[in-house]
């Protein structure tokens, strides 16, 4: 038995127990009129849910202009259509489908915006240069002073030129890490894993000179 909700049609299930997403997913591997339709309706919720990300990233949107939005909106949505499709034998049914679907037009439409507020930026890619020295600090503040200057020499002494320009251009730049593997043809995993192994070097050298260092943390959540 099928029931329509505000998100579209629910499969019932027997006994009553609804199927999330059951019904999305047969009539988008469909045929036809059908399908037609069901392409639609998943646009045009990847739009509004694109559309929704690119409001609450109000500094990015305006590094972009208005002139821009709609279409950093219009090639989000395209592109987390693409990835739904090409991921729908994904779909567990451990959510409704509507919301799993949001989840790739937020995630896309964050990255398209960066992308493009960064389009025209430029990203120093060369060999880094030496951290400038902190300015004379009052006496409370000397041994953050010690801490930093250890640290900017392990960054010189222990890290390979590839992973201190990741870490810089990460850390120090906040370059956005989409931004930056699309700079570098490279990708998110592999500068995770340069990040990740700077992070370790640094933490050991920083260790054995007596410096207290904290936890590591997991990723986490992608910028």
């Amino acid at each position: 038995m099928t029931e329509v909700s505000q998100d579209g049609p629910v499969c019932r299930q027997a006994g009553g127990a609804a199927a999330p997403g059951e019904d999305w997913i047969a009539e988008l591997t469909a045929t036809g009129p059908v399908r037609d339709d069901a392409l639609r309706r998943l646009h045009d919720l990847l739009l509004r849910a694109a559309r929704l990300q690119v409001s609450r990233m109000s500094a990015m949107r305006a590094a972009v202009g208005a002139a821009q939005v709609d279409d950093v909106i219009n090639l989000a949505a395209d592109e987390a259509m693409v990835a739904v499709l090409s991921k729908l034998s994904t779909f567990e049914g451990r959510s409704r489908f509507t919301t799993w679907a949001y989840k790739f037009a937020i995630l896309q439409a964050a990255v398209e915006l960066r992308r493009h507020a960064w389009s025209h930026r430029e990203v120093s890619l060369e060999a880094a240069p030496p951290l400038v020295e902190p300015r004379p600090s009052p006496d409370q503040y000397a041994e953050g002073a010690e801490f930093a200057a250890a640290v900017r020499n392990a960054i010189d002494r222990v890290l390979t030129p590839h992973q201190r320009r990741i870490a810089l251009a990460l850390i120090v730049d906040e370059v956005p890490i989409d931004v930056l593997a699309d700079r570098l043809g490279s990708n998110r995993n592999a500068l995770y894993k340069t990040l990740h192994d700077a992070r370790g070097r640094l933490r050991a050298d920083l260790a054995g000179q007596g410096y207290p260092v904290p936890p590591t943390r997991s990723r986490g959540g992608a910028r």
